[in-house]
């Protein structure tokens, strides 16, 4: 590990200014993700600044009805506020569904949402990777990728994104809320990370120096009505094969709203807006279903060893919306 340079901030501007714009520095939460690249050397900042202290830490009730989150309130919190999980309980499953509890005791919202999209190849400095070094290509195309993306990848990268709980927020239209030297700003989280292209190294759209402040949830009554389904190679916390997050609303017999998000299939969060189409003033069966997974997954471009994604995609989505409507009529 490179010598680094170590600041605590105690005010938002402060650690804003204290960063500045310097490519090398790097805002440190609870450092589940970052500490770890840097052990390996795929990270090497040479400053940190601690932002641990911000008061940035609370889940509020905003006056539309929707939810306000700090950038540090932990994912152990965040699962456990009585209102995320009365309000957006697939946001609750979700951030349950993720790591351990010591981890989600020290992670944070913020840092969840920029962990970085990686694969074995990336973590791995002895072996080339476009996210790591820009154009030295990248292995899993031809190598080893069962869990890799099937929906909006490139030649230049095939890693998923991690997170649990990006995946949620997604489906529920969350904004990221963020400060600069010049000022606030904010991005729906459906243009906050960007498409892989042939820039993956490049993650997200927030300017240089950025300090994510914390995320607003609108309100959104079909999320009290919703579920997160993760799928594994083993009961203890990995990362998905697959996961959908998904909320409805049936009435009499029809779909009046649905929100669908899935997770482990891109290099970001995939929001499956045609699966949306499909659903919404359609009857709600399991036909209806099946043709919406169809709609989303016409798009899917699968790798040689991992086709299987497709159908486990698609299974999930039936099984899902089948049982939120089962519910919905107990």
């Amino acid at each position: 590990m490179r010598e680094f340079d170590y600041q605590r901030a105690h005010d938002v501007a402060g650690a804003v200014a204290l960063l500045g714009t310097d490519p090398d520095a790097r805002y440190l939460g609870g450092g589940t993700n970052l500490v770890d690249l840097m052990k390996t050397g795929v990270e090497r900042p040479a400053r940190l600044v601690d932002i641990r202290e911000l008061p940035l830490d609370a889940v509020e009730i905003t006056p539309e009805g929707g939810l306000r989150i700090g950038a540090t309130v932990t994912n152990g919190d965040l699962a456990a506020h009585p209102e995320v999980r009365r309000r957006y309980p697939a946001l609750a499953q979700a951030v349950l569904a993720g790591a351990s509890g010591q981890l989600r005791n020290m992670a944070t919202v913020g840092g969840n949402l920029l962990q970085r999209t990686r694969c074995g190849y990336f973590t791995d400095v002895s072996q080339p990777c476009n996210k790591r070094v820009p154009g030295s290509g990248c292995p899993a195309v031809e190598g080893e990728h069962r869990n890799h993306a099937i929906l909006g990848a490139s030649d230049h990268c095939v890693a998923v994104h991690p997170s649990d709980m990006a995946v949620a927020l997604t489906a529920f239209d969350a904004v990221v809320r963020f400060e600069t030297a010049d000022g606030p700003g904010q991005l729906p989280l459906a243009d906050f990370y960007l498409p892989v292209g042939d820039t993956p190294h490049r993650e997200t759209a927030l300017p240089p120096g950025a300090l994510i402040t914390g995320v607003t949830l609108p309100p959104a009554p079909v999320a009290a009505r919703s579920r997160y389904r993760k799928v594994r190679e083993r009961a203890s916390y990995a990362f998905a094969i697959g996961s959908l997050a998904a909320a409805l609303d049936v009435r009499d017999g029809v779909v009046r709203d649905a929100r669908l998000a899935l997770g482990a299939v891109a290099s970001r969060p995939w929001r499956a807006a045609a699966a949306e189409r499909v659903l919404i003033g359609a009857p709600a069966t399991a036909e209806t279903y099946a043709a919406a997974a169809d709609a989303e997954l016409a798009a899917a471009r699968p790798l040689p060893h991992n086709g299987h994604k497709v159908h486990l995609v698609r299974n999930l989505v039936v099984s899902v919306l089948t049982e939120l409507t089962e519910e919905a009529a107990r």
